[in-house]
């Protein structure tokens, strides 16, 4: 059952109770990522994510670890491009101590100057292991040469440059822009009762004062640009794609199930032509990444150098081929894929705190699984299609592949544009 009330300062609470689960997940949301960061300060979002665990007024960084441990829980934070969540997940019965954790590293962290430095290092290790990655950091590059150096194009992690910088003040100020009130949101699932919960985040999260600000974003223009980054690589990267849809598009149900036929799951277009048939890939998919006031449709590949010019180009001829070969047999198989996926996803309490969340963020209310199930139901084949049409007519694709392939190497880039 889905309830949403709001606390003494104003800051939405919603719940979703599941009787028939032994455990508790409670998040803190927090309107703001990476994109909203000025270029000089990319990286501070996940960053300060990360301080936020290195001790409070009252409790020391280990104290944190021991005493979540002792409540056979988890505690941890994780930043995204629109969003920063802090949550905690223990049994029911654990409940109060657990969110008295939470809410004491939300509210009370100190951000010791000797942590600072050291995470610092922390950091940029993560930044390392990404760029040694190159199926994950082509998705870094593919953003930045799709969006710009700025807003959307820039990267969670940040650059060693902007992280060397930042000071304890750099942390503050920012907590006192974006962490106020007006950008933050609870979420709560799984087993637990209402009073006790809402009367432990009056106390604690409900109490907090700080108003914040409001952000502004200016709608990103999407480049259609070809980028090639040479690397001494033993196999190329590839990310091909098209503007997409926002977060609350009246079409993300079509947009779901288009994508599902071309490149999710093994069944998919681009699975059974690209790898299954002709051999030319190990690991190929499509996606859909939605924003506040855009998205980016696209495909990721990684194979030989030698291949790099049939995989592009299979790629794109499926993608443009959609609104005219698209099946009724396909959506079928791709509705009972998206239930399945949803249904299946939704059994676990993390997982229905971060819907409940993203729900309130991005559409400002809530829809149950059975409104979303009908909602995929009610999808035509004809809707796919024109939605295919739309976001494939005018051929403007973005292409980055990342890997030992030079500017020289693709035959006909043009046929991209």
């Amino acid at each position: 059952m889905y309830k949403k009330i709001i606390l003494a300062n104003n800051v939405p609470l919603l719940m979703e109770t599941a009787r028939e689960v032994h455990s508790v997940c409670i998040g803190i949301w927090v309107k703001t990522g990476s994109r909203y960061e000025s270029p000089d300060k990319n990286g501070i979002s996940h960053f300060l994510e990360h301080m936020f665990f290195k001790g409070t007024e009252g409790r020391t960084a280990k104290d944190i670890a021991v005493e979540i441990d002792s409540l056979g829980g988890e505690i941890n934070a994780y930043t995204s491009t629109e969003y920063t969540v802090f949550y905690v997940k223990v049994l029911t019965e654990y409940m109060r101590p657990a969110l008295d954790l939470l809410s004491d590293i939300f509210l009370k962290s100190t951000f010791p100057e000797a942590d600072i430095e050291k995470e610092k290092n922390i950091v940029f290790e993560e930044i390392k292991m990404v760029e040694d990655n190159p199926s994950d950091y082509v998705h870094e590059l593919f953003s930045r040469h799709i969006w710009g150096d700025k807003g959307l194009g820039q990267t969670v992690l940040g650059g060693m440059e902007t992280i060397s910088s930042f000071t304890r003040n750099d942390l503050i100020d920012y907590i006192n822009k974006y962490y106020g009130t007006e950008n933050i949101i609870v979420s709560c699932s799984g087993n637990f009762i209402e009073e006790q919960l809402v009367e432990g985040l009056n106390r604690t999260i409900g109490s907090l004062q700080r108003q914040g600000e409001k952000k502004i974003e200016l709608v990103p223009s999407f480049a259609n640009q070809i980028n090639i980054v040479t690397k001494d690589l033993s196999e190329a990267h590839i990310c091909l794609g098209l503007k997409g849809l926002p977060y609350s598009s009246q079409d993300r149900y079509s947009m779901h199930l288009l994508n599902t036929v071309l490149g999710s799951g093994i069944s998919s277009r681009l699975f059974q032509n690209v790898r299954e048939q002709r051999g030319l890939v190990y690991s190929i998919y499509s996606y859909h990444v939605a924003y506040f006031d855009t998205g980016l449709w696209a495909v990721y590949a990684g194979t030989d150098k030698k291949h790099v010019d049939e995989v592009i180009n299979i790629s794109a001829d499926e993608i443009r081929n959609l609104p005219r070969s698209l099946t009724a047999d396909e959506l079928i198989r791709a509705k009972a894929q998206l239930k399945g996926n949803l249904l299946l996803a939704l059994e676990s309490t993390s997982n229905k705190m971060t819907n409940i969340a993203k729900q309130e963020i991005y559409y400002g209310r809530y829809y149950s699984p059975e409104e979303i199930i009908r909602m995929v139901e009610s999808v035509t084949i004809d809707n796919v299609k024109d939605l295919a049409e739309r976001l494939t007519g005018d051929n403007l694709f973005a292409l980055t592949v990342y890997g030992p392939v030079n500017d020289g190497d693709l035959k006909d880039p043009g046929k991209l544009l």
